[in-house]
């Protein structure tokens, strides 16, 4: 290795924000096999707090950076925190897609701490009275564009990883992308006002399953002509990425934010990253991390000190399902209901209580909604006990509701053009949608009801009113 470049994340005016981990990585890559001095190492300097600087506009400027290294052998690796694993991520698309306008330079590694890869549920709050109080005391703006990258479900962000998840696995290339992210919030960062701040299942700013990119692309959509309100499951499984949880990191923060606080677990993860040297190499390292997770799965109860005792946190694994309602048009189904059901009678009734942590709807996209569920709720899950007194239980075994499906409940269920109720198909099990920790788009498409009355063809040629046609049957 011979380049490393750090890139950090939204709203950073100072380099301060990477703390000691440049240094500690300088330190200790001799005894992991690496080298790599000071003068290789560079850090970033984006402005993302402009309203006017788009995604876009930060590639551009990250690519004139990376030309003006004059690198030797035209090869780095990458450390991002937050926002700026998009941001290289998007570059890698660029350059891919655009060779002739973007450089040749190859990204070997790319090692994504607490990654924003499918959005924060901040983002959204962010632009609101909040972000703008926060912006001018701190005498930024927003960064009101690159926030609408970061809303869950853009059309940006969606973009970008449904094209990881179609593509070719960059391992087999000889490029290793990584994913470490902190497994908890740091509870003295709390806001009061915005309860994401403290959210199980993300590290205080952006969750763990928005992070993770072993994430997958699911259809419900008709099967056939025949049976066209019954909706069929496609399911595709993204290429596999290595994942690390970093028990007790944050996203931000001197003392447990998984940069700056360049905790020894965090810099021994990601020295075993850049030690990764093949394909071989780097699916050892997914096996090794994904061992190291569900370690770290079966000792999930946190108990944060409180005054009148204290507070149980159950870090079960989350899912993230980003849902989009359109009909096969391509015409988004706003006002549209999706309940998902559960068991032999497909009732909504059945589905294990809490299994809904949050739902949010894209502010531009309406007919886009994040959903936040616990995967351990929806799997079935053993007895909790407390880690301090195991005979004392914290939450009694919850049993398996499977089978799950889905029910759509269109806001247009009359006209001469319009949807129908329609729901998965009976017996399929929509369990395979959702993985722990990971983070599944799920595109229900339903068939229009066009009626024959829409257009007609008449032979009497005196003076006919039409105006309030009869709709007649559904046209094949």
């Amino acid at each position: 290795m011979t380049t490393l470049v750090f890139v950090h994340g939204w709203s950073v005016t100072n380099t301060s924000t990477y703390g000691r981990m440049p240094q500690q990585l300088q330190q200790q890559a001799a005894a992991a096999g690496i080298t790599l001095a000071l003068a290789d190492i560079w850090l970033s300097e984006y402005v993302s707090f402009d309203d006017r600087v788009t995604m876009g506009d930060l590639v551009r400027a990250f690519d004139r950076a990376l030309r003006d290294l004059h690198l030797v052998d035209a090869s780095f690796a990458c450390v991002t925190h937050s926002t700026g694993g998009p941001v290289v991520r998007e570059w890698l698309r660029a350059q891919r897609d655009k060779p002739g306008r973007y450089s040749t330079m190859r990204l070997s590694h790319l090692v994504m701490l607490a990654p924003a890869n499918f959005g924060s549920a901040l983002a959204v709050l962010g632009k609101g009275v909040l972000g703008r109080l926060k912006a001018w005391f701190d005498g930024v703006e927003p960064g009101q564009r690159i926030l609408d990258w970061l809303s869950l479900g853009s059309a940006e962000s969606l973009s970008l990883n449904l094209d990881h998840i179609h593509g070719a696995d960059p391992a087999a290339k000889g490029q290793y992308l990584f994913v470490l992210a902190g497994d908890r919030p740091d509870r003295k960062l709390y806001d009061h006002l915005n309860s994401y701040t403290g959210e199980d299942g993300s590290d205080g700013v952006v969750r763990i399953a928005a992070a993770n990119l072993n994430a997958r692309h699911a259809v419900l959509a008709a099967p056939s002509a025949a049976a066209p309100d019954s909706l069929g499951l496609t399911l595709l499984q993204g290429p596999r990425c290595a994942f690390k949880l970093i028990a007790g990191a944050a996203h931000s923060g001197d003392e447990h934010g998984i940069l700056a606080s360049a905790a020894p677990a965090t810099t021994e993860a990601v020295l075993r990253c850049l030690g990764v040297r093949s394909a071989a190499d780097y699916k050892a390292l997914c096996d090794a991390f994904d061992a190291e997770n569900a370690r770290r799965d079966a000792d999930k109860v946190e108990l944060e000190p409180a005054l009148f005792g204290p507070r149980v946190h159950i870090h079960d694994p989350r899912s993230m399902l980003v849902l989009r309602l359109a009909d096969e048009a391509g015409e988004p189904l706003t006002g549209a209901g999706f309940l998902l059901t559960a068991g032999p009678q497909a009732s909504p009734d059945q589905m294990p209580e809490g299994f809904m942590l949050d739902r949010q709807a894209n502010a531009k996209n309406a007919a886009t909604v994040t959903l936040f569920l616990n995967h351990a709720l929806l799997a079935g899950d053993a007895r909790v006990a407390d880690p301090a007194n195991p005979r004392k239980t914290l939450r009694a075994a919850v049993p398996s509701h499977r089978p799950y499906g889905a029910q759509v409940r269109p806001a247009d269920l009359a006209g001469l053009v319009h949807h129908a109720l329609a729901a998965s198909v009976a017996g399929e099990d929509l369990f395979a949608m959702f993985g722990p920790h990971q983070t599944t788009v799920l595109d229900v498409v339903l068939p229009r009801k066009v009626h024959e009355g829409v257009f007609r063809l008449t032979q009497k040629l005196a003076p006919e009113d039409f105006s309030k046609p009869a709709a007649g049957p559904v046209i094949g």
